[in-house]
C-alpha cells in the first residue's frame, strides 16, 4: 500500500481556514441581527425620551401658559378661587409591564387617598385607557413617574382651588373635572372666567370674606345650639343691592363637592319658606303708601280672634283690645295686620308684592334660584289677603326678603341684588314706596328693636331696626306641627340705613340659651345682636351712642322708650 502524504502544512492550514470561515459567517450573522434589531431599539429609546422622560421633566417644570380660568376674589381682593397646575395619572392597561398588584400597592402608598384595590382595578381594566387619579399634586406625580412604568402617563391639567374651603361655598360654587363651572358664581360666569380675553383678570365679587366668616360662625353656633336642620343668612348693602355675605347651612367643601354626596342646596336663594311676621313690615308700608293708614294713632280691633271663611286668626301675644298701628307692629298682632290688609285689598297687595319681586325668582346672578309660591288668583280671596299680610300662605327665599327690606329702608327704591362689586353710583332702580313711607317704617322697625319682639337684636350704638317672624314649617303643602321656621330681618343704622341682615333658622328645637323657646325673638334676635357689632366696624359703621331716630311720635303720650 502506498501512503498518500498531504502537502507540507496543508492539514493545519485547512482547519484554520474552515474555522475562520465559520467565525466570519458567525460575525456576519451577528452584524445582520444588529442591523435588524437596532432601529426598533432606537425607536423605543426615542419614544421613552420624548414621552416619559419629557413628562417627568414637565412634572417639575412650572407652567408657562396663561391660567385656563380667572381667579375669583372678594371685594377687597382676597382670593376665593384660583387655578393651579395639577396632574392626572393615566394608564394604558394593555401595555402594562409591571406586576399590577405590586404596582397598585406602590401607587396607593404615594397617593394616600385612593385604595390599592381601586388602583388595581384600573391597572387591570380591559379598556385601552383609564384614569388612576385626577387632581394630583406635582410632587406626587413625579414620584409616580419615577416608578418607571411605561404604561403610566402623566397629563398636566389645571386644578381649581378654593382656599377658604366651605366658607361661601354656596355663593362661589365649584367646577367639574373638566374645569367647567357647574354651581354658583363659577357656573353663572363660566364664559367670563374661561374666555382667553378675560381670564387674566380676576372676577371681583361684592362678598367681604371677613363679614362672611362672622356670619358663618354665628350661624354654625346657632344650628349646633338649637340642633336645627339648617340655617341661612344674608348681609346686603341697602343702597347698592350688593350681597356682602351669604351663608347656607349645611354647606360643602367645593374642593371635593361630591365626596359626601351631592352638595346641600342653597337655603338663601333656593329654599322656600313661610317667613312669618317679617311680612308685616311690608303690609304696613303698603297701608301707608296707599293711604289706608292715615295716622299712626289709627286703631284696629284686636280684642278677639278674627273669624273669616271658617278660619280663625289669633295673636300669639294677645292684648285683647284695640291697637294703634305701632302697637300692632311692635306686638306683632296678626289680627291687626289682617284688618289692615283687608282695607288694602287683594289687587293692591298683589301689586306691591310684584313690585318687590315676590312673584318671580329673585334678581341675582346665581343659577340656584326658585320661584316663590303664592295662591292661585282664583283662590286669592279675602282670607288669603289677610294671611299673606303676616307671611302665612306665601313661601319665598330669604334673598327675596332681604331685597324687600333693602327697598323698605333705603328710601323706597328697588334695585336688583348682585354678587358683583359695584363701582360708582348705584343703579337708578325703581320706586316702590314713597320716601315718607320708608321714613315711617324705619321708625317702626327701630321701635320694635327697642320695645318689641326684636329687642334682643339691638346693639348699643348701632341703631338697629328689626322685625321677627316665626312660622310653622311647611313642607310640600303640609304644616308640620311643632316644627318652626324662625326669621329676623334687620337693618342698621336706622337713621341712615347702610346694611340689611336677614337670618333664618330651619326647625330650631329650643335650648338653654333660648330658655326653651323656638321663636325668632328668643332664638334669632340674639344672634343678630351679636353679629352687628362684629361686622359693623368691618363695613365702616362705628357705634355712636349720641345718634338715634326719634320714635317718640309713635308712642302714646308719656310712654318712654326702653333703654
Amino acid at each position: 500500500m502506498v501512503a498518500v502524504v498531504p502537502p507540507l502544512g496543508a492539514g493545519p492550514i485547512a482547519g484554520q481556514q474552515q474555522l475562520a470561515r465559520a467565525q466570519a459567517r458567525q460575525r456576519l450573522g451577528v452584524l445582520l441581527l444588529m442591523f435588524v434589531a437596532l432601529p426598533p431599539v432606537l425607536a423605543l429609546r426615542l419614544t421613552d425620551l420624548a414621552v416619559f422622560e419629557a413628562t417627568a421633566a414637565a412634572a417639575v417644570r412650572p407652567a408657562a401658559s396663561a391660567p385656563p380660568r380667572a381667579d375669583i376674589v372678594d371685594r377687597n381682593g382676597v382670593e376665593l378661587a384660583r387655578t393651579f397646575e395639577a396632574y392626572a395619572i393615566a394608564v394604558e392597561p394593555r401595555k402594562l409591564a409591571s406586576e399590577p398588584r405590586e404596582l397598585a400597592r406602590r401607587i396607593a402608598a404615594i397617593l394616600g387617598d385612593r385604595s390599592e384595590a381601586a388602583i388595581y382595578d384600573e391597572l387591570t381594566h380591559r379598556g385601552s385607557f383609564r384614569y388612576i387619579a385626577r387632581r394630583v399634586l406635582p410632587a406626587e406625580a413625579k414620584r409616580i413617574n419615577d416608578l418607571g412604568e411605561p404604561a403610566i402617563e402623566l397629563r398636566r391639567e389645571g386644578e381649581r382651588l378654593y382656599p377658604n374651603f366651605a366658607l361661601a361655598a354656596h355663593l362661589i360654587g365649584y367646577t367639574d373635572d373638566r374645569g367647567t363651572g357647574v354651581y354658583g358664581v363659577e357656573k353663572t360666569f363660566e364664559s367670563r372666567l374661561s374666555a382667553p380675553a378675560t381670564r387674566a383678570t380676576p372676577l371681583r365679587l361684592a362678598l367681604d370674606i371677613r363679614v362672611q366668616q362672622a356670619l358663618d360662625s354665628e350661624l354654625r353656633a346657632l344650628v349646633a345650639d338649637q340642633q336645627a336642620e339648617g340655617a341661612a343668612g344674608v348681609v346686603v348693602d341697602a343702597t347698592s343691592g350688593e350681597v356682602v355675605a351669604m351663608v347656607s347651612l349645611p354647606d360643602f367643601n367645593p374642593n371635593a363637592p361630591g365626596k359626601d354626596g351631592q352638595p346641600a342646596f342653597n337655603k338663601a336663594s333656593y329654599g322656600r319658606y313661610e317667613l312669618g311676621s317679617t311680612f308685616k313690615a311690608l303690609t304696613l308700608a303698603s297701608g301707608l303708601d296707599t293711604g289706608v293708614i292715615t295716622s299712626m294713632s289709627k286703631t284696629y280691633d284686636a280684642s278677639a280672634p278674627l273669624s273669616i271663611a271658617g278660619f280663625r286668626i289669633r295673636d300669639d301675644h294677645a292684648l285683647n283690645r284695640w291697637l294703634t298701628v305701632p302697637e300692632i307692629f311692635t306686638h306683632s298682632s296678626n289680627i291687626g295686620t289682617a284688618r289692615i290688609a283687608a282695607e288694602i285689598g287683594r289687587d293692591r297687595q298683589k301689586a306691591m308684592l310684584e313690585a318687590l319681586g315676590f312673584t318671580r325668582r329673585v334678581e341675582i346672578e346665581l343659577p340656584e334660584l326658585r320661584d316663590p309660591q303664592l295662591p292661585a288668583w282664583s283662590n286669592w280671596g279675602e282670607l288669603a289677603t289677610m294671611t299673606i299680610a303676616y307671611g302665612h300662605g306665601i313661601t319665598v327665599t330669604p334673598l327675596h326678603l332681604a331685597s324687600a327690606y333693602a327697598t323698605l329702608v333705603n328710601g323706597g327704591i328697588y334695585r336688583p341684588l348682585t354678587v358683583l362689586k359695584r363701582d360708582g353710583a348705584p343703579p337708578a332702580g325703581r320706586r316702590v314706596f314713597s320716601a315718607g313711607t320708608s321714613d315711617e317704617m324705619r321708625k317702626l322697625l327701630r321701635l320694635t328693636a327697642l320695645n318689641g319682639t326684636a329687642r334682643f337684636a339691638d346693639a348699643a350704638g348701632y341703631r338697629v331696626g328689626a322685625k321677627t317672624g316665626t312660622a310653622e314649617k311647611n313642607e310640600n303643602g303640609r304644616y308640620i306641627r311643632g316644627a318652626n321656621v324662625s326669621t329676623l330681618a334687620a337693618a342698621f343704622p336706622m337713621d341712615a340705613p347702610r346694611y340689611v341682615v336677614v337670618v333664618m333658622i330651619d326647625n330650631p328645637r329650643g335650648s338653654k340659651a333660648s330658655a326653651g323657646f323656638k321663636t325668632a325673638g328668643m332664638v334669632v334676635a340674639p344672634v343678630v345682636g351679636r353679629l352687628i357689632p362684629r361686622i359693623g366696624p368691618l363695613l365702616g359703621v362705628t357705634p355712636d351712642a349720641s345718634r338715634d331716630l326719634d320714635v317718640s311720635s309713635l308712642l302714646p303720650t308719656g310712654t318712654k322708650v326702653a333703654e
